[in-house]
């Protein structure tokens, strides 16, 4: 580590502000060296408190019974939720679709935690696109899970233009690009009544999963939420 505790690995200027990668240790817990995505200043993506992102995996492979599965990820961040789904034998293949050139530069080059992990897996393959614009577009291929990480919640985008994303219209196209018995299931910092309504509209299955855990860097309990929306194996709705 350098001297002041905290090491700037990776800088890059973004249409959406300034990206950075950067490890430090923590001063509560030496020897206890942690990674992090900054997006002008604020927190990203952490490799400290990993325990949502895996849960979006693992909650959504829990309710699809199937094998062979091939699963598309929106948001590379540091990679833990493309690593819960390849732990699971019944994946065939994980396709990620990150926003920032950078951020799949950062796992290319080695300087996240997961990247030898990740780049030895022959079923992972990663690139740089707008997973909302993707699914917005005709389905050219469908997905067994379609699992979203990409911002703070519904209603606190990252950037504009993914608002359409969260309303009836934006998920009936979105659903175009699940396979029969797909799931779309979506991370969220924050509850979201509206959203859970407008999955509603377009799904005939939706759960929003609650993922507390302590937080003790601050010692606090926060709770994440997991938005997950399906139709009944075997039945499609008009």
């Amino acid at each position: 580590m350098s001297h002041s505790n905290l090491q700037i690995l990776a800088y890059e200027t973004t249409p959406l502000g300034d990206l950075c990668l950067r490890r430090r240790e923590l001063l509560s817990r030496p020897g206890t060296v942690i990674t992090e995505i900054m997006l002008d200043q604020q927190l990203l993506m952490s490799s400290h408190n990993t325990v949502s992102e895996r849960a979006l995996a693992d909650e959504a492979l829990a309710r699809h019974a199937g094998h062979d599965l091939s699963v598309l990820v929106g948001g590379l961040g540091l990679g833990y939720t493309a690593a819960a789904v390849l732990k699971s034998s019944r994946v065939r293949r994980v396709e990620v679709i990150e926003l920032f050139a950078a951020v799949v530069g950062f796992l290319r080059d080695g300087l996240v935690p997961l990247s030898a992990e990740l780049l030895a897996d022959p079923r992972f393959a990663v690139r740089e696109g707008d997973a909302y614009a993707t699914l917005r577009e005709q389905a050219d291929e469908r997905w067994d899970l379609v699992l979203i990480d990409i911002d703070h919640s519904p209603e606190d985008h990252l950037g504009v233009g993914n608002d359409s994303f969260y309303t009836e219209s934006g998920l009936t196209r979105a659903k175009r690009h699940l396979a029969p018995g797909g799931i779309l299931a979506v991370w969220s910092y924050a509850e979201s009544s509206p959203f859970v309504d407008a999955l509603r509209a377009a799904f005939a299955v939706v759960e929003a999963v609650p993922v507390t855990y302590v937080n003790d860097l601050v010692d606090e309990e926060h709770t994440d939420w997991l938005f997950i929306a399906r139709d009944e194996p075997g039945r499609s709705r008009p």
